[in-house]
């Protein structure tokens, strides 16, 4: 029997493990986005050949343009614009508002998004998993934090009378966004609308006025 449980104990052990990221086994791994080698991730350039611009990164003081259909703008600084982060596990964005101005329903499934309000006023809230799907919101004001945990569909909303700032850190190099609107009503090529017509109970031209806006 107490062989039985060490083994269980064993294995449950490498489950965790293994269940993690890898920590970087050098002091960097700066991305070769020209490398032809394909790998989860991306290729390390050669060390010998880094250079501090590749730990640099420009221009996270200038207002995104808000001027379109949401009334947002997301300023991304992952992997590709910055290639040391690769194997670092960590992004961060900034996410201008105009007023009233939405960062629409998405998730990133690959991160947590840990969010600081700089600038205004903003709602914000996620959406818990199935079966209960509860919404954990809460009005933020400048200086506060509030955390996104990974896969959940959250949101963000300028509540304020001006225009609002946010910076965001993410625990990935590339956490990725879906976007729900824009996946579930603009794929290519179109879910077919009786399907999304009985998911959404409305009906099927509902859903292709809805299509044709993305």
């Amino acid at each position: 029997m107490s062989r039985l449980l060490i083994f269980g104990l064993l294995l449950s052990t490498f489950s965790i493990v293994f269940a993690s990221d890898p920590s970087p086994l050098q002091d960097f791994c700066v991305a070769d986005p020209n490398s032809p080698v394909l790998v989860n991730g991306l290729v390390c350039k050669d060390p010998k050949l880094v250079q501090a611009d590749d730990f640099f990164f420009r221009g996270l003081n200038i207002m995104g343009n808000t001027s379109n259909d949401v009334g947002s703008n997301v300023t991304t600084v992952n992997v590709v614009q910055l290639p040391g982060l690769n194997t670092l596990g960590i992004s961060m964005v900034r996410i201008d508002f105009a007023p009233m101005g939405i960062n629409a329903p998405h998730t990133h499934p690959r991160a947590t998004e840990i969010l600081t309000v700089i600038e205004g006023r903003l709602l914000v809230g996620f959406v818990t998993s199935n079966t209960e799907n509860r919404l954990i919101s809460k009005v933020l004001e400048e200086g506060d934090v509030f955390v996104f945990p990974e896969g959940l569909i959250h949101f963000q909303q300028n509540i304020g009378h001006g225009n609002a700032v946010a910076i965001a850190a993410l625990s990935s190099q590339n956490p990725g966004v879906i976007t729900i609107a824009n996946a579930v009503f603009g794929s290519n090529p179109d879910i077919p609308r009786d399907i999304l017509s009985k998911a959404f109970q409305v009906d099927v031209n509902v859903v292709y006025k809805i299509q044709s806006k993305f």
